[in-house]
């Protein structure tokens, strides 16, 4: 069975940096797509970076130039490098990845999510 753990939430304060880690577990035999999502209290989850099997990334445009989204292949780990956060990128951060299990079934699996709190 696929899992993603997530890890590295935490307080932060305005202007400093994060990483948050994904690492998946199981029988995977390849990833289509890795993705990081956030929810703020009182808004809809909304999609931050993400990554492709051919590693193209894209990011929502609050976040362009200060977050990075990057995979570690050998790991079956995908990260997303937080700078220069501000109180607005507070929120609970999740990773979802689209996969190939060895068995041949696909699927889309998320991880618990993780509290980014930016404040001073």
């Amino acid at each position: 069975q696929v899992q993603l753990v997530e890890s590295g939430g935490g307080l932060v304060q305005p202007g400093g940096s994060l990483r948050l880690s994904c690492a998946a577990s199981g029988s995977i035999f390849s990833f289509s797509a890795m993705r990081w999502y956030r929810q703020a209290p009182g808004k809809e989850r909304e999609l931050v970076a993400a990554i492709s099997g051919g590693s193209t990334t894209t990011y929502a445009d609050s976040v362009k130039g200060r977050f990075a989204i990057f995979r570690d292949n050998a790991k079956n780990t995908f990260y997303l490098r937080m700078d220069n956060l501000k109180f607005e990128d507070t929120a609970v951060y999740y990773c979802n990845a689209e996969l190939w299990t060895a068995t041949g079934h696909s699927g889309a699996y998320w991880g618990q999510g993780t509290q980014v709190t930016v404040s001073s």
